[in-house]
């Protein structure tokens, strides 16, 4: 499991600064404007601590297009409770609150993950909760909620496979299941039904290119 820096609020201070995503201009996150920077500032704590590489100092395409979605069609959260899986830096569960989400809760395993999705909610005045437990290891359909929300989870196989099979099985309990997915290499388009389609800037440090067309999903059971 990995463990938080001595400072996690600190250190994300002093290696991001405040700014609104490409697609989010109603959001200021605290976002690394350098992909190397901070890379390198973690790479002590990579090899000492057990601390994960800074995913959450990034706004992916795929949270992009799950909180634009969600910001234009508000009455898809509005009055419900919300939970956002591998949230990162907490922008589809930011937006869902903006939207008028009864509750959002934003899940990660990184502790340093956390502290960036409390801090981005201080600086837009919006109150989520945030979850450190493991999800995928837990019961499946849980934890209860009425809606799920996740973006860009399809980068690896096994986690892929563990992650679709955790969101089906909320679907199989009526719940409303939305992915957000740029094409990543695991992903695959069977049993979603598409909602939304967006081009989104991306900087060609992180995805190698410009643009990435990105859709969001309903995950069926």
């Amino acid at each position: 499991m990995p463990r938080a820096p001595a400072d996690p609020e600190g250190f994300i201070r002093q290696h991001t600064t405040p700014i609104a995503p490409a697609m989010v201009p109603e959001l200021n996150l605290w976002l690394a404007a350098d992909y190397l920077p901070i890379w390198q500032a973690t790479e002590d704590w990579l090899e000492q601590q057990n601390v994960d590489p800074p995913y959450w100092a990034f706004c992916w395409p795929g949270g992009q297009a799950m909180a634009r979605y969600l910001l234009d069609n508000p009455q898809v959260v509005a009055g419900k409770r919300v939970i956002d899986f591998a949230a990162g830096c907490g922008v589809a569960t930011l937006a869902a609150r903006r939207a008028g989400a009864a509750t959002a809760i934003g899940n990660e395993i990184d502790p340093v993950a956390i502290a960036a999705m409390r801090l981005n909610a201080e600086a837009n005045g919006l109150a989520i909760e945030t979850s450190a437990e493991d999800w995928l290891a837990g019961p499946p359909g849980g934890p209860d909620t009425d809606i799920v929300i996740a973006g860009d989870v399809c980068y690896e196989r096994e986690m892929t496979a563990r992650a679709m099979a955790w969101l089906r099985s909320h679907a199989a309990k009526g719940r409303l299941v939305l992915l957000g997915d740029p094409g990543r290499n695991y992903f695959a388009a069977e049993g979603l039904e598409e909602r939304a389609r967006y081009t989104i800037p991306t900087s060609l440090q992180l995805e190698n290119r410009g643009f990435r067309e990105t859709t969001v999903w309903r995950v069926l059971a």
